[in-house]
């Protein structure tokens, strides 16, 4: 890895903030908190995130996010339909079974009704019966789980069934990487996202007697209180307390946040609504580069043209506190040379932005065209200028 510094006559009109900005402090009685704004990738705030910790429901996100990914390969289908086994239903049925969907043994249910039972009832009964249709056991599944865990950046976390039921410390995540979770869920799967996770209520099961219909409200503690909020999950178990891993948009920014350790669910809409406030009011996006500027230019290897433009692939901004200015020290960091061919528009390189009291910002720079690979004498030529340092 090479570092390069921006040339500072790039950036200085964009960068020149005067004064020093402090994090604004945040405070909650939450054991284990953690904030990151997606739209510039800083870490707003981060209490004990790298514990290890059982999830609760919150783990429901890895089962919803496998499944979002088989149904975009295609090899899940929405509306295919799923049985449920009867002995599925004796162990996952009634008061000691928690969260339910309130699924029938022999019932046939789709896929998509089995992910609103998942994400908006939270119904441990769904998140099993969904396994099982897709790796034939609960197991075998946990190992799937696993499989996109390590796939998607999850560092320090492992699951040991569907739903995030206490297993004697099978399952475990960090505040870390369920904001990396809820990360890759927006990123990954932005249709399947909205279409699931901001549903207000979900109806399935008929009451014992009267055959009513049952209808159940998300417990998400940010929709209809904090502008923009549409999603995740929720958790509470005994050794876990009450949790919450949530995410909004507003004004093109948006936040993942995470809190966990909590006492009680009126703990958990108050703290969920403060802290998700306070990432809006009290941090703003500064922009620092216009979509398509150049930045720099990258040396080229075996290409058709000996360098490449790194431009802004959109706006580009950094989060910085509101109502304060703030020094930065800019530089681009890339592999170099990069070697042809590189397409248009492919992520090449990253501005890399230090604000004082914060971890640094990483953004993401193009190629500004295409560099096809240079021919064969070419090739020869840029060997020896290589070999002998005169490139």
């Amino acid at each position: 890895m090479k570092l390069y510094r921006t040339p500072a006559a790039l950036l200085a009109a964009a960068l020149a903030f005067p004064g020093e900005a402090a994090a604004p402090p945040f405070d909650t009685p939450a054991p284990v908190a953690f904030m990151k704004d997606l739209s510039s990738g800083a870490i707003l705030y981060a209490k004990d995130a790298d514990r290890r910790m059982p999830p609760a429901s919150m783990a429901k996100m890895m089962t919803v996010y496998v499944a979002f990914d088989l149904i975009k390969k295609g090899e899940l289908k929405l509306d295919q339909m799923v049985t449920v086994h009867p002995e599925t239903w004796r162990r996952w049925h009634g008061p000691a079974a928690g969260s339910t969907m309130f699924l029938s043994p022999g019932e046939q249910v789709s896929v998509s009704n089995l992910l609103h039972g998942i994400v908006t009832l939270s119904g441990n009964d769904a998140c099993v019966v969904l396994a099982e249709a897709i790796s034939g056991t609960e197991p075998a599944f946990a190992q799937l789980m696993n499989q996109q865990a390590k796939k998607i950046g999850l560092a320090n976390s492992r699951f040991g069934n569907s739903n995030g039921w206490p297993d004697g410390g099978q399952t475990f995540v960090t505040a870390r990487d369920l904001g990396t979770l809820a990360e890759a869920t927006v990123r990954d799967h932005p249709k399947l996202y909205k279409t699931y996770y901001s549903q207000r209520e979900f109806t399935w099961g008929k009451t014992l007697g009267a055959g009513a219909d049952i209808t159940q409200a998300n417990r998400d503690p940010l929709l209809g209180r904090v502008d923009g909020a549409d999603g995740l999950k929720t958790g509470h178990t005994e050794e876990a307390g009450y949790g919450f891993t949530g995410s909004a948009e507003q004004g093109g920014r948006r936040l993942v946040m995470v809190l966990a350790g909590l006492t009680s669910a009126n703990q958990r809409i108050e703290q969920s609504v403060s802290f998700m406030n306070w990432g809006f009011r009290a941090w703003k996006a500064q922009p620092i580069v216009a979509r398509g500027k150049r930045v720099q230019t990258a040396e080229v290897q075996l290409g058709d043209a000996r360098t490449v433009g790194l431009v802004a692939p959109h706006d580009l901004a950094v989060t910085v506190p509101s109502g304060l200015g703030s020094e930065m020290k800019v530089r681009v960091v890339y592999s170099g040379p990069i070697k042809a061919p590189i397409a248009a528009g492919q992520h090449i390189a990253d501005l890399v932005v230090a604000t004082p009291d914060m971890p640094v910002q990483r953004l993401p720079l193009v190629a500004e065209s295409a560099v096809g690979e240079a021919g064969l004498f070419a090739r020869i030529g840029s060997g020896f200028r290589w070999l002998f340092g005169l490139a």
